[in-house]
């Protein structure tokens, strides 16, 4: 039998349960996740993630985030690893157990043998008093008043909760760890997102003849002969000895129409923009678009070593190699 309800009613309320108890987790990040952090850090080995059902499904969502942010990690199941799987685990690892009742057989059973092994365990539960949790080395509190479900049956809330509590988990360490956007490409070098993760400046950038860039005793109306012909909305500005001085750009150009200046006359140094935005041509291209984002530019100068201008790489290029 269907019975007669409102969907939309239904998901929103069942949005707000799941909002409300990742809400709950911020008041819950004290010692115990400090402590949980520090232990991860201080491994030698990998973090051993673990759980039963629902709570093994994400696991094994967790310990894919935290291998491909920088803290190696692998799933185990609990069932298994009570049948041979257990070798999987070294004294060097931290095992990391999820079970919301903190009272899964599976896993309680697996406790005396880490124990014996020396294994830092660390446990997200939903009851600070379960067996598990006083079993550990710290215990990440993801209990929930109630789930999603009207029933308060399946696990809805208290898997959402967890998922969070084990993102907040495996960013803090990326923070801790200083992981970068390089790091994390070489970790996706497959597919869509590990190409433009891995290209690189250089791929990408104008460079020898298509250089837009004119001497610094140019007049504005010869460096907007080269903008024009260069088609990038600037040009680089260098000294006698080739090095970078500046760059006049299309924001140039309108500042300069407002005031009574000889296009004729009037040197390009007496309104470009100094102390320009540079970036090496083995950067990530993802970090060139991340300096335009930020200081609201639509070109950077790129240079190799101070200030020689080996190329120019643009908004255009960035949206062409699929960066944005």
């Amino acid at each position: 039998m269907v019975h007669n309800i409102s969907f939309s009613a239904s998901a929103q309320r069942t949005i707000a349960m799941e909002r409300d108890a990742v809400a709950a987790l911020e008041a819950r990040i004290d010692e115990h996740f400090d402590r949980a952090c520090q232990t991860i850090l201080a491994c030698e080995g990998r973090v051993v993630v673990t759980g039963m059902g629902k709570s093994g499904h994400i696991g094994n969502k967790i310990a894919a985030t935290l291998a491909s942010t920088g803290t190696p990690a692998m799933f185990v199941h609990p069932g298994e690893a009570s049948h041979g799987d257990l070798g999987m685990i070294t004294p060097k690892d931290v095992v990391l157990a999820l079970s919301n009742s903190g009272t899964t057989a599976e896993i309680v059973t697996l406790i005396p043998l880490l124990t014996r092994m020396r294994v830092p365990v660390i446990s997200m539960t939903g009851n600070p008093n379960s067996t598990l949790a006083k079993a550990s080395n710290a215990h990440l509190n993801v209990g929930v008043e109630t789930e999603a479900c009207p029933l308060d049956l399946a696990p809805t809330s208290s898997t959402t909760v967890t998922l969070v509590m084990g993102d907040a988990l495996a960013i803090a360490l990326l923070e801790a760890r200083g992981f970068t956007a390089e790091d994390f490409a070489f970790s996706h070098p497959g597919g869509a997102l590990g190409r433009k993760l891995l290209l690189r400046v250089s791929d990408v950038m104008h460079s020898g003849d298509a250089i837009p860039m004119v001497d610094e005793t140019t007049t504005l109306k010869n460096a907007l002969l080269e903008m024009s012909s260069k088609g990038l909305g600037m040009t680089c500005v260098h000294n006698k000895a080739g090095a970078l001085r500046g760059v006049y750009t299309d924001g140039d150009l309108r500042r300069s129409l407002d005031q009574a200046i000889d296009f004729g006359t009037t040197p390009v140094t007496a309104v470009m923009t100094q102390n320009c935005k540079t970036i090496s041509p083995d950067s990530l291209a993802a970090e060139a678009l991340a300096i335009m984002e930020e200081k609201l530019i639509t070109s950077l100068v790129v240079s190799k070593q101070g200030d020689d201008i080996v190329g120019v790489v643009h908004l255009h290029d960035l949206l062409k190699a699929g960066l944005a």
